[in-house]
């Protein structure tokens, strides 16, 4: 790791280590995306029902808003996963000169469908594994910390 460091400031200076990061924000918008998405979920089934936020809800219940607000957050960020994937696969595809250029063109090439080859198979592969996630953390949270 210190050798990559050493190569990337001599080649590229700051500018280099810097390099990805306000796409790097992108990626980070994704697990955002989702925990607002299923924190709402709940806010708005408890209002609906008229139950207390904190009331433990069905494991059925969580694996629900938790596939949706997987569901939401995949759909809302995957252009970003396409523009990435194809800046990390150009060695073998048409050559790219940046993030603007695989938008431009995809965009120009494939149309707005472009951006989201491949989401339905990412999410049936994805979404499992996160439902399954949140509800073990519901169950747990609610293990430890039991409601007066």
């Amino acid at each position: 790791m210190i050798d990559a460091f050493f190569k990337l400031w001599r080649h590229e200076g700051l500018r280099g280590l810097y390099k990805g990061y306000v796409p790097g924000l992108f990626g980070v918008s994704h697990g955002a995306l989702q925990f607002m998405d299923y924190e709402e979920l709940k806010k708005g089934y408890s209002h609906y029902f008229g139950t207390p936020i904190n009331k433990k809800l069905s494991s059925t219940e969580y694996l629900i808003m938790a596939s949706l607000s997987k569901i939401f957050a995949a759909t809302a960020t995957y252009p970003y996963q396409v523009v990435r994937s194809r800046l990390q696969n150009q060695y073998r595809m048409a050559e790219y000169n940046g993030a603007v250029d695989v938008i431009r063109k995809t965009f120009r090439y494939e149309g707005v469908r472009g951006f989201y080859k491949g989401l339905v198979p990412n999410v049936l592969r994805v979404t499992p594994a996160c439902a399954l996630t949140f509800v073990v953390y519901e169950n747990v949270i609610h293990f430890l910390m039991p409601s007066s």
